[in-house]
């Protein structure tokens, strides 16, 4: 599977190309964007949903960073990890940050797996 550049882009593409730049404020999109655009379907979807959930919500948008980061991390994306580790220190995560943000994404994990081999039941004070 090949990138789609902007030059060779459809009108469809062209299109959720430029909202990505407008509402991004840069000359070009990213390389995730690129491959999505193979199918134009999905390429609007993925980034209409992107920009309405990490946009203004209750949670403040270095949060949603770095629980993206973290979830890359546990499904071993190394792209969303750099792409959203990258945003997270624009927002303001320092090295500590990610540092401490990688303890507990591995103790999660430990934690979870645990968990579940031993088959831990809900305590009924956790239930809601």
């Amino acid at each position: 599977m090949n990138p789609i550049e902007m030059e060779n882009a459809s009108p469809a593409v062209r299109a959720v190309y430029d909202d990505i730049c407008t509402t991004r404020g840069v000359p070009d999109v990213n390389n995730f964007w690129k491959y999505l655009a193979n199918e134009p379907r999905m390429l609007a979807n993925v980034w209409n949903s992107l920009k309405d959930i990490m946009g203004p919500g209750a949670l403040d948008p270095l949060t949603k960073e770095l629980i993206y980061t973290a979830i890359s991390m546990s499904n071993n994306c190394d792209y969303c990890m750099a792409s959203h580790g990258a945003s997270a220190r624009a927002k303001g995560a320092d090295e500590a940050m990610m540092n401490e943000l990688i303890a507990v994404v591995g103790l999660a994990n430990m934690t979870n797996r645990l968990a579940t081999a031993y088959k831990v039941p809900v305590d009924e004070a956790f239930k809601t």
